[in-house]
């Protein structure tokens, strides 16, 4: 019986190629984008071998970024976008006013036409919300004053895009004659109530439903149900959001995620979309790949330098400037700069949307993607550059609140404050003991700083929040999450740090004892084994 694979076959090869290229990448000691890309790049119908649908690829990449956007939303707050509002609104506006004036002076240059060289501008000035948001969580820095300016700017761009993508064919019409003004301004207006009524709708309505269903489906006692609740609910506004107002898929989400994060069910969420985000990523990195013709390289290597260097150099400069302007602290502006020194998936639908309105030449488009894919390669590398450049400067890699004075020493230091780690926070604050707390999420840190302990919101796994600690001057290290691989990391990382710590873990199996034994524990808890010695014991009493 014969199949149609198209979709298999996309899916196979993309998430394949991507897994054995990110593992050469990881082993080279570089950013497992790259190999994303590379895999792309391989499966792409410019090299030769299995050519994967690249149409499909566009489409599985957009769960990615929908995923991606409600993840964020859900550890974003309302009050948090509008706390940023006074930079965000202005400094996207110029910066992206900035890179569309450097992309017409670049395609003037290049003999395009001006309303061209324009759309090739507007393309450079837009940041990609996967590579933005991916480099952010990776540092932990999404829910820092510098990832909420830099979430904030992205969502302005995203209008900007939106309403963009939709004056443009009212503008310049099916073949690249220009419309009159009266037109233009009709589909502006259209566009603008759209918009309008998409985040009344959002505030008023759906603010009310969607907690009040997922509630409903958390009493029905079915993870399955919640799990397939959290799916369809940031799927379906997505997609209910670019069908009925227009708006981008990315937007749809974010919002969806944000009503959901003012309920106590955010965390659980995150959880249940964390392994289809991350997989669905990887695909957009392995699409944005398979667009990309190595020839360009070669046959036009001026203007694709001078391309990446308006993404890389002009924008960021620029973004800089107003962020600093805005009275920032220079790392601040330098976070923030470098997060945007790249383009991605709304460059692509403007440059398609250019060339097929007959206002923008091929070539533009070429060098579009040959800058997309550079500056992504790129970005890892200026973020770790920036990031060290912070560290130099004496800036915390975390935020940091404290209960107790943040000067004194911690003697204990306590990983993760859920179930387990906040009974034994209780335990050691209750003793008048020094504590310090890791946490990376915003309810458990505040119940940890409510105890009465130091904390640090950021990722353990992290050398310099285990340093940021004070790990060098603990005598105990308690390690209580539950996740096996990431224990392993901090006992390692932990150990090297401070060779003289004693080192208590907890684990789930015999396997991930032996594994954090391995990587120096000195003592490890199995919940099961301590349960069943316990219960043993009580049934032994109580025959006397």
């Amino acid at each position: 019986m014969p199949h149609d694979t198209s979709l298999i076959g996309t899916v196979v090869a993309g998430l394949g190629v991507a897994f054995l290229m990110g593992a050469l990448a990881h082993r080279l000691r570089i950013s497992p984008i790259a190999g994303y890309l590379l895999a792309g790049v391989l499966v792409g119908p410019f090299t030769p071998g299995f050519v994967a649908d690249t149409g499909l690829a566009m489409q599985l990449a957009e769960i990615g970024v929908i995923l991606l956007m409600f993840g964020v939303g859900l550890h974003f707050s309302l009050k948090d976008l509008l706390s940023v509002r006074k930079i965000a609104v202005p400094g996207a506006i110029v910066q992206m006013a900035v890179a569309t004036g450097l992309g017409i002076a670049l395609g003037l240059w290049q003999g395009w036409t001006l309303a061209g060289s324009a759309i090739f501008g507007l393309a450079l000035s837009v940041a990609s919300t996967v590579v933005l948001l991916r480099a952010l969580q990776a540092r932990d820095m999404v829910e820092t004053e510098k990832g909420r300016i830099a979430v904030g700017w992205l969502i302005v761009e995203d209008l900007a895009m939106v309403l963009a993508l939709v004056l443009l064919p009212a503008f310049f019409g099916s073949r690249g004659d220009e419309a009159g003004g009266a037109a233009l301004l009709q589909s502006a207006g259209i566009v603008l109530v759209k918009v309008v009524g998409f985040v009344a709708f959002m505030l008023i309505v759906a603010r009310r439903i969607l907690p009040w269903l997922l509630h409903w489906v958390v009493h029905t006692g079915s993870r399955e149900l919640f799990r397939l609740a959290v799916l369809a609910i940031a799927l379906g506004v997505a997609f209910g959001a670019a069908v009925v107002f227009d708006v981008s898929f990315a937007l749809g989400a974010f919002f969806a995620g944000m009503i959901l994060g003012e309920t106590q069910l955010s965390r659980r969420a995150a959880e249940e979309t964390l392994p289809l985000r991350d997989a669905f990523a990887v695909l957009f990195f392995v699409s944005v790949g398979m667009l990309f013709d190595p020839h360009v390289l070669v046959e036009q290597p001026g203007p694709v330098l001078a391309t990446v260097a308006i993404i890389v150099f002009g924008k960021s400069l620029a973004a800089f400037a107003i962020v600093r302007a805005f009275g920032h602290k220079a790392q601040t502006a330098m976070t923030v700069s470098v997060s945007l020194a790249q383009i991605g998936e709304f460059s692509f639908i403007l440059a398609g949307l250019g060339v097929g309105l007959g206002v923008m030449d091929e070539t533009a488009r070429d060098l579009i993607l040959a800058g997309s894919i550079l500056s992504i390669l790129l970005n890892p590398l200026l973020f770790t550059l920036a990031v060290r450049r912070i560290r130099a400067d004496a800036e915390p890699a975390a935020e940091v609140a404290a209960a107790a004075p943040a000067a004194a020493p911690a003697r204990t230091v306590l990983i993760g404050f859920g179930r387990v780690g906040s009974h034994i926070g209780t335990l050691v604050c209750g003793r008048g003991e020094a504590l310090t707390v890791i946490e990376d999420q915003k309810d458990m840190a505040a119940a940890a700083r409510t105890a009465g302990a130091r904390v640090i919101v950021g990722d353990a796994t992290a050398d310099g929040v285990l340093r940021q600690a004070g790990l060098e001057a603990a005598s105990t290290l308690l390690i209580a999450i539950p996740e096996g691989v990431e224990a392993g990391v901090i006992v390692r990382r932990a150990r090297a740090i401070n060779p003289q710590l004693t080192i208590v873990a907890r684990a789930h199996s015999d396997e991930e004892v032996n594994d954090l034994v391995r990587h120096g524990a000195d003592h490890v808890v199995m919940a099961e084994r301590e349960t069943a010695t316990r219960m043993a014991e009580r049934a032994l009493v109580m025959r006397g």
